[in-house]
C-alpha cells in the first residue's frame, strides 16, 4: 500500500472513530473482488460480445419476448456459484456488529452482504436469490434456480418453468425498464438523512436513479474508496483510490 494511501486509510480510521451512524453505499466494486464481473471495467460484461449488448439482454422487454435468450446470458453470466464474501464484505458486517455502521446499500444482486453476516442490507436493484413464478407466485431461492440451471444443461431447455403450475419464473432483480422498489428507496433515503458518515465503495456512480440518492446525504463526512475516479470525488471529504477490499480490511471498530 503506498504512503499516501497509508495516510487516507488513518484518516478513515480516524472519521470511523469519531461516528455515530455511518452509512455504506456500494457498487459492484465492492464484488469484483469475490470473482464477479462488473459491468463496465475493461473486461466487464459490457465489454463482451453476445448476439446482443448486455444492456439488451437485461432488460424487461428482452425479458418477455425473448426469455431464452435472456437465461442463456443470466446463467453464463450473472447466476454464478461458489462466489464467497471477500474482505470488504466482512468487515462491513463487523461495523454493523461493533454498532457503527447502520446500513448498507447497495446495487449488487449477489447476496454477499447477506452471506458475510450484514442485518441491515437495501438492495436497490433486487438479488438474484428470490425468484418467483410470474403465475402462481411460487418462491424460488438462488439454489433452486442453481438446479434448474443444471436441469437445463441437460435437457436444452433454457427457461425455467414452475413446477407447481408451468409458469416462467422471473429473478426479482430490477432490469432496464423496470422501476427500483419504492418501499427500498424510501428506506434508503431515511439512512441517508440520519448519517453522520457515507462511505461509498465500489460505484463508479453513473447509474441512475440509485446514484442520485447520495444528495440526501448531509451529514458530517463523505469518504469515496474506489479505484477509478467519480464525478463526486470533488464532493468528498477523504477520496482513497483503492481496493475497497484492502482498504478496509484496515479499519479497527
Amino acid at each position: 500500500m503506498k504512503e499516501e494511501t497509508k495516510e487516507k486509510v488513518a484518516r478513515l480510521q480516524e472519521i470511523v472513530d469519531g461516528a455515530k451512524r455511518i452509512v455504506f453505499f456500494g457498487g459492484a466494486g465492492v464484488s469484483t473482488e469475490s470473482g464477479i464481473p462488473d459491468f463496465r471495467s475493461v473486461d466487464g460484461l459490457y465489454n463482451q460480445t453476445y448476439d446482443y449488448p448486455p444492456e439488451t439482454i437485461l432488460s424487461h422487454t428482452f425479458f418477455m419476448r425473448k426469455t431464452d435468450e435472456f437465461y442463456r446470458f443470466y446463467y453464463d453470466k450473472i447466476l454464478l456459484e461458489g462466489a464467497l464474501p471477500n474482505a470488504a464484505h466482512k468487515k462491513l458486517a463487523e461495523m454493523e456488529a461493533a454498532g457503527k455502521l447502520t446500513s448498507v446499500i447497495t446495487q449488487n444482486i449477489d447476496g454477499l452482504h447477506q452471506k458475510a453476516g450484514s442485518k441491515k442490507v437495501l438492495e436497490l436493484h433486487g438479488s438474484v436469490l428470490r425468484n418467483y413464478c410470474r403465475e402462481c407466485g411460487a418462491f424460488y431461492d438462488g439454489d433452486a434456480m442453481l438446479s434448474f440451471k443444471e436441469e437445463c444443461k441437460k435437457s436444452g431447455e433454457l427457461t425455467p418453468h414452475c413446477p407447481k403450475c408451468g409458469g416462467v419464473i422471473k429473478p426479482d432483480v430490477v432490469l432496464y425498464e423496470e422501476g427500483l422498489d419504492q418501499g427500498i428507496l424510501e428506506e434508503s433515503v431515511r439512512e441517508l438523512q440520519q448519517a453522520d458518515v457515507l462511505i461509498i465503495g465500489g460505484t463508479s456512480l453513473v447509474v441512475y436513479p440509485a446514484a442520485g440518492l447520495i444528495d440526501y446525504f448531509h451529514g458530517n463526512h463523505l469518504v469515496l474508496i474506489n479505484k477509478s475516479t467519480t464525478s463526486r470525488d470533488s464532493m468528498a471529504d477523504l477520496v482513497i483510490a483503492d481496493s475497497i477490499g484492502e482498504v478496509l480490511s484496515q479499519i479497527n471498530v
